[in-house]
This record gives C-alpha cells, structure tokens and sequence, in this order.
C-alpha cells in the first residue's frame, strides 16, 4: 500500500553558471494538490511572481504537516568534476532519501529521465512537470529556491546580473564574460569556448 507519494524535478541544468537545483515534495495520497494549487504548471510556465505564491503556500502547508519538500543542490565545482547527470542524480537520491527514508510504502514520480535510487517504486514521466502535480511542485519548489539563490550570489558577483538571467546564456551574460572572465561560480566544463578572457 502506497502511503507516501513523491514528486521530484530539478532546475538549473543548462545555466552557465551557478549549482543544480534539484526539488523534491512529499504528500499523502488523499492530499489533492489540484484543489490546493489551482495553477499548479510547469514551472518555467508560471510567472516568477506566481512561482513565488504557490512556494509560499507550499511552505505554510509544510509548516502545518500537509507535506514535506527540501532542495538539494550540487554546485558548479562538483559539476565541473562529475558531469551534470552525476550531479542531478546526486540530488534526487538525497532529497528521496531524506524524505521517505524507507521506500516499503512509497511511489516516486519523477520528470523527463530523472530516475530515484532502485530500491523505490517509480515512474519516470516525460513531461511531467506539466501532467503530474506533485512533480509540478516539486519542479516550482526547485526554480524558486534556485533563483532565490541565484540572486544572493548576484550581490557577490555584480558585474554578472546573476539576478536577471539567473546564470543561463542570455546576451548579457555573454558580454559579461567577454569583459570580465569567468567568476568562481560559473561552469567551465560549460564556457571551454568562452575562456577568452577578452
């Protein structure tokens, strides 16, 4: 019998710069995230604003034992040395683990090909992160804390405009780098053509 569902997805992989961030939500089967968050979607469907709301009530359901989500990242340096797939996998089976230590009553939904550690029921759901609403959440769970973090390092790093494009490769970003190098957040195994320095 299934007592503990899971939803799990990450945000962050193709950034030029900064961690992966990996979102993972656990639920009671009777719980209808659909009656709680109407405009459960795809994160990267949803306006930061939105995004932001639906984390917030997430947060107060959590408080209230509704649910349960952390947020597992694995930074640039460990990408750099491990590749982005280690990286991710690192995430989910910490973040599955952390929340249903013992798989025997658990049923694990993650998106694209994102798989949990093999002693989990699973389902691996292309797409899911728009079908399913727990992996939804778990995919707006991963942006917000992600982007949260991004900003921080922004303060860090101000030439960069972390804040705005959150590390991915926008134009900004690129003149960024041509003027000023790579900082120590960014990716080199992503911006080999770029270490130009000029």
């Amino acid at each position: 019998m299934v007592r503990v569902i899971i939803g799990v997805d990450e945000a962050g992989r193709g950034p030029l710069a900064g961690p992966v961030a990996v979102g993972v939500v656990a639920i009671s089967p009777r719980l209808n995230l659909g009656r709680i968050f109407p405009e459960l979607d795809d994160s990267k469907k949803l306006s930061e604003k939105k995004r932001e709301e639906i984390y917030a009530e997430a947060v107060g359901r959590a408080r209230a034992g509704e649910m349960s989500f952390c947020t597992r990242f694995s930074g640039n340096a460990y990408i750099d040395r491990f590749g982005i797939t280690r990286a991710v996998r690192r995430g989910v089976w910490s973040g599955v683990r952390t929340l249903a230590p013992d798989p025997a009553e658990v049923k694990v939904f993650l998106d694209g090909l994102l798989k949990a550690p093999p002693e989990y029921r699973q389902e691996t759901i292309i797409g899911g992160d728009a079908l399913v609403p727990v992996i939804s959440l778990a995919s707006i769970v991963a942006k917000v804390r992600r982007d949260r973090l991004m900003k921080h390092l922004a303060q860090l790093y101000p030439e960069y405009f972390f804040e705005q494009h959150k590390g991915y490769g926008t134009k900004k970003h690129f003149a960024a780098i041509n003027k000023f190098g790579l900082c120590d957040i960014h990716r080199h195994t992503y911006c080999k053509m770029l270490e130009t320095g000029a």
